[in-house]
This record gives C-alpha cells, sequence and structure tokens, in this order.
C-alpha cells in the first residue's frame, strides 16, 4: 500500500495537481510515524504508511490551507469527520485540498503491545488478524484487535465523508463497532464519589504540556484562552489540583458539540489519561437529550448546541442529569 499512495502521490505532483503532499515519516523509533510534509518527488522517498500511522492529519490542513497551491492529504475514514468539521468552521480551505482516503483496519498502540510481555522488540508486522512481533528475547505473535489503539475498539465505521478519490484498500466500507458508550456507562454508574475519585487520580498525573490540545482538531484559536502567562494559566499550577482539573474540563466544554471522538487527545498524552471519555461523554449526552448527532458528517448542518429548536430539552432536565 505504501507504494502505490507514493506513486500516486507522485503522479500527482508531476502533473500539477498538487504542490506538496502532507503524509507521514518515521519518528524517533520504528514504531512511531509523525506527520509530514512532502514538497518534491524525491522526498517522498521518506515517506511511511504502515500500522503506527494513527496521527489524524486534517488539522495540519489548516497551515497548509493558508499556502500557496493545493495540498495533497491522506485521510483515514474517521479523519474526514475531522476535515468536515473544520470545513463547517471556515478553518480549512476545500478548493486548496485534494484528499486521498484510505483504509483502515484500526491503528496499532505501541504501548499495548509492550504491555502484552514484548520487551526489546525490534520489528511489528502485520498478517491479517495477527500481530507479529520480533524481540531480542524470541518473537511473539498477538492477536491484532488486542494491540490497536481504543479509538479503533469504538469506530464510527469505514465511510469516507470527504475525498477526492479512494485508495484500492477503500473498497469495502466497514460497519461501526459496538459499544462505542460501554467506558462512559461505567463511569455514569459509580457513585459520584467514586467517579470524583477517578477522575481525581486520572487528572493528577497531567503535566500540562498541552499536547491534546495542540493535536486536537477542534481545538484551532489562534490564541488560546489558556496562553495567558499573566494568570498563570499557561502552565501546571504547582500548589493546588485545580488549575488541572479546569484545563481539561473546560476543554472539554469548549469542543461539546464539535468534536468527533477521533481520540487524537488520548492518542498523544504522555502520562495516558483517557482524556476521550470526557469529550465520549458528552457526545452520549448530546445523542440522548437532542438526538443522535456527529459531528462532522456533513459540512453544513448546525450542530445542536448551536440550534434551538421547540423540541429541546429544558435546562432543568440536564441540570438534573449532570
Amino acid at each position: 500500500m505504501q507504494e502505490k499512495l507514493v506513486s500516486r502521490a507522485k503522479e500527482l505532483l508531476s502533473d500539477g495537481t498538487i504542490v506538496r503532499v502532507l503524509g507521514w515519516r518515521k519518528g524517533d523509533t520504528d514504531f512511531s510515524a509523525e506527520p509530514a510534509f512532502f514538497e518534491t518527488a524525491e522526498s517522498l522517498s521518506e515517506f511511511t504508511y504502515d500500522g503506527f500511522c494513527g496521527a489524524n492529519l486534517s488539522k495540519y490542513m489548516i497551515k497548509a490551507s493558508k499556502e500557496e497551491g493545493k495540498t495533497l492529504v491522506f485521510l483515514k475514514p474517521c479523519d474526514t469527520y475531522s476535515f468536515n468539521q473544520l470545513i463547517k468552521e471556515h478553518r480549512v480551505d476545500r478548493e486548496k485540498t485534494y484528499i486521498v482516503g484510505i483504509g483502515c483496519d484500526g491503528k496499532l498502540d505501541i504501548e499495548k503491545i509492550r504491555e502484552a510481555g514484548c520487551k526489546g522488540i525490534t520489528a511489528v508486522t502485520e498478517d491479517g488478524d495477527t500481530i507479529k512481533v520480533a524481540t531480542v528475547y524470541g518473537d511473539k505473535e498477538l492477536a491484532r484487535e488486542d494491540v490497536i489503539l481504543e479509538r479503533c475498539k469504538a469506530c464510527k465505521g469505514g465511510k469516507h465523508v470527504a475525498y477526492d478519490e479512494l485508495a484500492e484498500n477503500c473498497d469495502e466500507e466497514k460497519p461501526a463497532k459496538e459499544g462505542r458508550f460501554e467506558l462512559v456507562e461505567k463511569l455514569e454508574a459509580m457513585a459520584p464519589e467514586e467517579r470524583f475519585a477517578f477522575w481525581q487520580n486520572e487528572l493528577s498525573r497531567c503535566i500540562r504540556c498541552n499536547a491534546c490540545r495542540n493535536v486536537c482538531p477542534a481545538c484551532s484559536c489562534i490564541k488560546c484562552v489558556f496562553d495567558n502567562d499573566r494568570y498563570d494559566t499557561a502552565q501546571k499550577a504547582n500548589t493546588t489540583t485545580f488549575e488541572e482539573q479546569m484545563f481539561h474540563i473546560i476543554r472539554a466544554f469548549h469542543v461539546a458539540g464539535r468534536c468527533t471522538d477521533c481520540g487524537e487527545c488520548s492518542r498523544v498524552c504522555p502520562q495516558h489519561i483517557p482524556l476521550h471519555l470526557l469529550n465520549r461523554k458528552f457526545i452520549k449526552d448530546i445523542d440522548e437529550f437532542y438526538g443522535e448527532y456527529q459531528a462532522g458528517a456533513d459540512t453544513d448542518s448546525r450542530a445542536p448546541l448551536t440550534n434551538f429548536t421547540q423540541e429541546d430539552v429544558e435546562p432543568s432536565i440536564v441540570k438534573e442529569r449532570g
């Protein structure tokens, strides 16, 4: 697949359809691909596409939209929802974008592979539903479903909602997976004190690196409310836990109704905090209060929180459920 994507990118560069490519290249290790722009056919020698290319490239199109010429971007099905949402918010320029939709069976989580007992990993290869891991201590095989990213276990389905052309591995549209809100329901079933203790423990690990905010397609403000050194909100407070709670809860409120559930916040968190569960709780509540709604499914509908109707739930009901 990688060779075919590179070949197609070179064709589009050669005929002048595009002037740059947005894809992935190897990161610090073979198991940490990172987003990258490629300006020439020669530079595409560094292009990579494998099971560790989990990064959602849609947000990087904000920058690309400000450049001259059209950019080719490779988007997985879930990424296209984020791209559509950015169009709706006038943050990306569709006319400057050429989307090649690529199929996805779920991206691998290197941390889960390590937790499965694989130490000293030298290579990871995919063989259907099996992951073959080579280590300095010997080889091991794992079930693919056990080591994919959590967001992939709750995949919205293999449908591209925005594209100019589809790659060859997009022939079959995969159905959405069940159990998307299973973890949220477990949290809802907890007593308030137990639920508070859960989040207190999770958020206490936050180091305010801002990786979750920086990677989030819904966090696209030019100036973030937290980037204010005057009030010490641009960094982690040393004396209380209030600031770390405030940051994540306010961020969750800011993206409510706009979050596409891409899971990038949790994927990049160095402390492995399940931040997506805050956003997914809001998605579940919106579905129950206003009817099922998927952010980014289109580019023109109004989100429930920005569109008043006579059938809207009464504020008192929302307060009771909160």
